[in-house]
Order: C-alpha cells, then sequence, then structure tokens
C-alpha cells in the first residue's frame, strides 16, 4: 500500500514539474472551486489551445485537477484534496527524526488509490 502512495505522489509531482502546467495548476488554484473555463486560462496565460488541452489532461491524469461540465462549458477546478494528501505524503514525517518539533500543518488525508 505504501508503495502505491508514492506511485501516486510521483505522478503528481511529475505532472506540476513543468513550468507551463504548473502555471496552469496554480490558476486553477486561486479561482478555486468556480475553476476555469478552457478558454478563460488561454486568455490568462497566454498559451496555446492544444498546448493548454495537453497539459489540463496530465494535471487531471495525475489527480490534481477535475473538470465539470455546465452546458457546453468545461470548467476545470482544483482537486483540493488531492493536493492537501499530496502535502500529507511529503510532510508526514517532519522532524520525526529531530530533537525539536516543528510548525508543519499536517492535512489529514492521505493519497489514496485511484479506479
Amino acid at each position: 500500500y505504501r508503495m502505491m502512495e508514492t506511485m501516486h505522489a510521483v505522478e503528481a509531482l511529475a505532472a506540476l514539474a513543468h513550468a507551463s502546467r504548473l502555471e496552469v495548476f496554480r490558476q486553477l488554484v486561486c479561482r478555486g472551486p468556480e475553476g476555469y473555463t478552457p478558454g478563460e486560462l488561454i486568455e490568462k496565460l497566454d498559451i496555446a489551445a492544444p498546448t493548454l488541452s495537453f497539459h489540463l489532461k496530465t494535471l487531471q491524469q495525475a489527480g490534481l485537477i477535475a473538470a465539470d461540465r455546465e452546458g457546453r462549458y468545461l470548467h476545470y477546478r482544483p482537486e483540493v484534496g488531492a493536493v492537501n494528501a499530496l502535502v500529507a505524503f511529503l510532510t508526514e514525517n517532519c522532524c520525526s527524526q529531530g530533537s525539536v518539533g516543528c510548525a508543519v500543518r499536517k492535512p489529514a488525508k492521505t493519497l489514496r488509490k485511484r479506479a
């Protein structure tokens, strides 16, 4: 089970390890659950539609964002639970071997297997 968590973390971090994808993700996090349509993201980021589509697909496959359909429009939004799970995974043992505690806030959720 621990290895699955590690693999999901690697997948999420790999998806974020690209400057354009990271910027797309950060824009979605700033907007929150309302999300953005691809057209709005294209305007905000000055990015070509096919390139944006590729980046959105990569982030979605990593479980970091989701798309909701409203009429004929897709709204992409961050998967806050997945982001919190990633932070929890990265910090779960923070300062565990040190003699001084730290102030890292640990989210309650952990990475979970996706179907």
